[in-house]
C-alpha cells in the first residue's frame, strides 16, 4: 500500500497541467470561490502585501505581468487559498532576480508586452498542491469562444472588496477580429493579447499577472494569458472584455531568459 501512495503521488506531481484536485467547472456567471488548490500553479506576488497574481511554470520561474514589478523587495506565495490564514500548505520564497520583457513600456500598457519573469532564491517543492502550469505552443491560438478560466484575488466588482480566498471565473475567449472592432477596444488590442470574458464575468483590479487557463485537447491546463488590463469604465464594461498578454506569443523570449539565467 505504501509503495503505491508513493507512486500515486509522484504521478500527480509530475509533468504540468493536471492538478491533483480537478477544479469545480460549475458555469456560472459572476466567478466563484475555486476548489482550494485546483488551480496548484497560482501564485502571489507580494511585498508587504499583496500586489498581483503570478504562475508557477518550472520550480523556481513564476510569470506575471510587468506592469506588477516596480523593483521593490518581492517574495511569490505558492500553495496559498486564504490569503489571509496560514493554512499549512503555504510556501514563501523570496524573488531572486526580475526579467521585463525588453519592449514593455510601463507608461502604454496597451502597446502590449506586458510580461516578466521571476526567478526565485530557490525552486518550490511540488506536490499535491503546488504544481506547474504548461506553457502553450509557440503562435499557438485559442478558438472564438472557447472556455477558459480566470484565478486570482481580486476585487470582486469595480471599486468592491478584495476575497480571502481565491476565485475562478469562466471568461469565453472573444476572437481578436472582434476584439478589435472599433466598438470593442479597437487599436487598444493587439494580436499579442487574447480578450476574454465580457459584461457578465471578467478580472478586476487585483488580478493583474494572474494565469487565463485553458484546458488543452490532451487534458492537461495550459497558461494561455497573463491578466494585464481592463476598462478604465469598470472590469464589467460591454464590449471591453478583459485583455491578457498571449503567452504563446512571448514562448521563444521566456524559454531564452530561462535558459540563460
Amino acid at each position: 500500500m505504501e509503495l503505491i501512495l508513493v507512486l500515486l503521488l509522484a504521478s500527480t506531481v509530475s509533468g504540468c497541467g493536471t492538478p491533483t484536485y480537478p477544479p469545480n467547472l460549475s458555469r456560472v456567471v459572476n466567478g466563484e470561490e475555486a476548489l482550494p488548490h485546483s488551480w496548484p500553479w497560482q501564485a502571489l506576488l507580494e511585498t508587504f502585501f499583496p500586489v498581483c497574481g503570478a504562475t508557477l511554470i518550472a520550480p523556481n520561474w513564476v510569470l506575471t505581468a510587468a506592469h506588477c514589478i516596480n523593483f521593490h523587495t518581492f517574495r511569490v506565495v505558492l500553495g496559498d487559498h486564504n490569503q489571509n490564514k496560514q493554512e499549512g500548505p503555504e510556501q514563501s520564497i523570496m524573488v531572486d532576480k526580475m526579467f521585463i520583457h525588453p519592449k514593455w513600456n510601463d507608461n502604454c500598457v496597451s502597446c502590449g508586452n506586458d510580461i516578466a519573469l521571476l526567478k526565485l532564491e530557490r525552486s518550490a517543492t511540488l506536490n499535491d498542491k503546488v504544481q506547474l502550469a504548461c506553457l502553450p505552443e509557440p503562435d499557438s491560438a485559442l478558438a472564438h469562444n472557447e472556455a477558459c478560466y480566470a484565478t486570482g484575488w481580486g476585487r470582486l466588482y469595480t471599486g468592491g472588496p478584495r476575497p480571502d480566498k481565491l476565485q475562478q471565473g469562466l471568461v469565453p475567449v472573444v476572437e481578436y477580429d472582434v476584439c478589435r472592432q472599433n466598438d470593442w477596444w479597437g487599436s487598444s488590442v493587439k494580436p499579442t493579447m487574447v480578450c476574454v470574458g465580457g459584461d457578465t464575468v471578467s478580472t478586476c483590479h487585483g488580478d493583474s499577472g494572474g494565469p487565463l487557463n485553458c484546458k488543452g485537447r490532451d487534458g492537461k491546463w495550459y497558461l494561455q494569458g497573463v491578466s494585464s488590463f481592463v476598462s478604465g469604465k469598470g472590469c464589467n464594461t460591454p464590449m471591453k472584455p478583459s485583455v491578457f498578454t498571449r503567452v504563446a506569443s512571448f514562448i521563444p523570449w521566456i524559454k531564452e531568459t530561462m535558459a540563460n539565467n
